[in-house]
């Protein structure tokens, strides 16, 4: 690691610990020439989540989207924001996790009813309403039938 204050190459690692989020190791660092102490923070690096939309066009992976789609399923629900951003969290995770270069947007769309579904039955069908653009009354009709089902078979 190079000094930032006199640019030697050389430093030693004084204290390492976890930062306040916890997605980052935190480190005071000392200077082997100057001992001028400095912070630096390391993060793993992940790829970049690149997602083919429906018209085969690509735009990088935008965490807010899904968040704001869930958001506005959840509006007026009695879910908290911290459960809908770990449901985000965990949805980014499994992206990232998949070994993948490029998602097909209907993957994150499916991902984000899976985690709706558990979070709030009425948020997961107004998503689902919405990403799936139902024809007519008979199809939302039918999502209905088959989340009924489910909850009777538990």
């Amino acid at each position: 690691m190079k000094c930032p204050f006199c640019f030697y190459n050389e430093t030693k690692v004084i204290d390492s610990r976890p930062d306040l989020d916890e997605k980052r190791i935190k480190r005071r660092r000392e200077c082997l020439s100057c001992s001028k102490r400095f912070i630096t923070y390391e993060t793993v690096y992940s790829a970049p989540i690149i997602i083919i939309k429906k018209d085969n066009s690509r735009e990088m992976f935008d965490r807010n989207k899904v968040l704001n789609g869930m958001l506005r399923a959840c509006e007026k629900r009695p879910v908290s924001i911290e459960r809908i951003e770990h449901a985000v969290d965990e949805i980014e995770s499994a992206l990232q996790s998949s070994l993948e270069d490029e998602i097909p947007s209907y993957k994150i769309g499916e991902l984000a009813m899976s985690k709706l579904k558990e979070l709030d039955e009425v948020a997961y069908v107004r998503f689902a309403s919405v990403y799936r653009s139902f024809a007519d009354i008979g199809a939302f009709m039918n999502e209905l039938k088959s989340l009924i089902g489910e909850n009777k078979t538990k």
